[in-house]
């Protein structure tokens, strides 16, 4: 009898087509500990800013870690320190290194990859990564060392995004991002990296456009935080993803109304900008220039609890989107605050999560009784499979409704069901399985609408599974397979 081989050994990130060059994909795999070239330079926050250059020409280097007294690293300088905070301002180099040096540097784990450190440089602007190995520090990864990533253009997109002031720069450079996407997607990157690179570079677009549009109205961002919702609040974004956003504000000793009237003028252009750097408008109208969206902290509050105590069919469509915000740009603390309540809110109120158990049960995995799957009859889609709404959506839903039970407050489809199965004791192995289905269901998604966008065709999620090869067919039964189990525990946990 044959089998359908395991999805761990199969493996969800398979390349998208045979042939195809991936000289670059060593290094993306590389762990950073891989990656280091030297043992770090370091010195203490005492020393003068003579003696820290002296040492940086004397090793040949570019950047130096400072530490505490117990080797801490509390800072980094830079040859960019030494042009921005010491030669310009005429700074005296007896002052001590700390005066001039960056605090806080970015640090990842040894295991990390080398992608990862790529991501970490374009979402905070930085160029240098702090690698650390247990309570050591291993080296520093520099923009240059991961030069073949440099040559796919992350570091090159996410620095001008962040230098641009003008919307026709930053729909070119949305277009750029697009293209990174469908070269990495051709070199075979996995789902899961490529879905976190597009939502890095996303967000640093986005956050530019809020930065220019609020500086040409005048405005304060202290009172207000533009949450992402939807597939953009969980960091799982494809090629066909529309607008889904909002806002949270603080109106202080101001009338809601009023502040409300202000934020939605520059909403509506914030709007604009994004759909004509290729986000289309949510046709629901699920964005922040409507006034149902733009709403009061404590607007907000209501409006959730209104959803969960009093909940109706309008309420569980509502909970598939706005339960997954996550805080974008400005003051982060009120996404947080409203995350921290709406997480205790909905673990207590077992009638709604049985009705977010009931809706997310609604769909199905297409899986035929005597063909592979069940394909569509339907004449606009004949012959297919809807890979987002009876593929990917099976496992968002599932885990939103365990995570929220089990007050888990992140977002991520992988990472809810990760810290949930943790919590109720699922072994691990299960999960990877989980992970490894949704991402791969995730991958065919954007293949197949990469190839849709290079036929020049609307993407969608409609996939006529004989286009697939033999071997991603099987592991496409194998990913619907294990989501009909994550929904056969959904039904049981709530006797459906």
């Amino acid at each position: 009898m044959n089998e359908t081989p395991p999805l761990s050994s199969a493996g969800a990130n398979l390349p998208a087509t045979d042939g195809v060059e991936t000289s670059q994909w060593p290094l993306i795999a590389r762990r950073l500990d891989q990656v280091v070239r030297r043992a770090p330079i370091t010195c203490p926050l005492e020393t003068p800013i003579r003696d820290a250059l002296e040492s940086l020409r004397r090793e040949g280097i570019g950047s130096m870690l400072i530490v505490s007294p117990n080797g801490t690293p509390v800072g980094i300088f830079t040859l960019r320190d030494l042009l921005v905070r010491v030669a310009l301002p005429g700074c005296s180099i007896a002052d001590p290194i700390s005066t001039v040096m960056t605090h806080d540097p970015i640090t990842l784990p040894a295991h990390a990859f080398a992608f990862e450190a790529a991501l970490a440089m374009a979402r905070h602007g930085v160029h240098h990564i702090v690698v650390a190995d247990g309570p050591n520090i291993a080296g520093v990864v520099s923009e240059k060392d991961l030069s073949a990533l440099q040559q796919l253009g992350l570091p090159e997109i996410s620095d001008a995004l962040r230098e641009a002031t003008r919307l026709p720069a930053l729909v070119d450079l949305s277009r750029a991002t697009r293209d990174l996407a469908g070269n990495l997607l051709k070199q075979g990157v996995s789902a899961k990296h490529l879905t976190q690179i597009v939502s890095t570079l996303t967000d640093v677009l986005s956050q530019r456009i809020i930065d220019v549009e609020l500086a040409d109205a005048g405005l304060d961002l202290s009172n207000f935080c533009w949450i992402s919702l939807g597939s953009e609040g969980r960091h799982e974004q494809t090629f066909a993803t529309d607008q889904d956003n909002g806002i949270i504000f603080d109106p202080g000793q101001s009338s809601p109304d009023a502040v409300r009237e202000t934020l939605l003028t520059v909403a509506k252009r914030i709007n604009r900008d994004l759909a004509a750097c290729g986000f289309p408008l949510c046709r629901g109208e699920i964005m922040a220039s409507n006034p149902r969206w733009c709403l009061s902290a404590s607007e907000w509050r209501a409006a959730f609890g209104r959803w969960i105590f009093d909940g109706d069919p309008t309420a569980v469509l509502h909970a598939t989107i706005f339960f997954d915000f996550r805080p974008l740009y400005g003051r982060v603390s009120l996404a947080e605050e409203l995350r921290g309540w709406l997480t205790v809110a909905a673990a207590d109120n077992q009638r709604f999560l049985r009705q977010l158990a009931e809706n997310a049960l609604i769909n199905r995995p297409p899986l035929g009784i005597v063909r592979d799957f069940a394909v569509s009859s339907d004449d606009a889609h004949p012959h297919t499979i809807d890979l987002k709404v009876n593929g990917a959506t099976l496992y968002i839903d599932a885990a939103r409704v365990f995570a929220l039970a089990a007050g888990v407050p992140c977002t991520s489809t992988v990472e809810r069901l990760t810290q949930w199965a943790a919590r109720v004791g699922i072994a691990p192995v299960e999960v990877d399985a989980w992970a490894s289905a949704f991402h791969f269901l995730q991958s065919v998604r954007l293949r197949h609408q990469h190839a849709q966008i290079s036929r020049n065709e609307a993407p969608d999620n409609y996939l006529d599974p004989d286009r697939l090869n033999h071997l991603d067919r099987r592991i496409l039964k194998e990913a619907l397979r294990l989501a009909k189990g994550l929904q056969s525990r959904l039904a049981l946990d709530y006797h459906l």
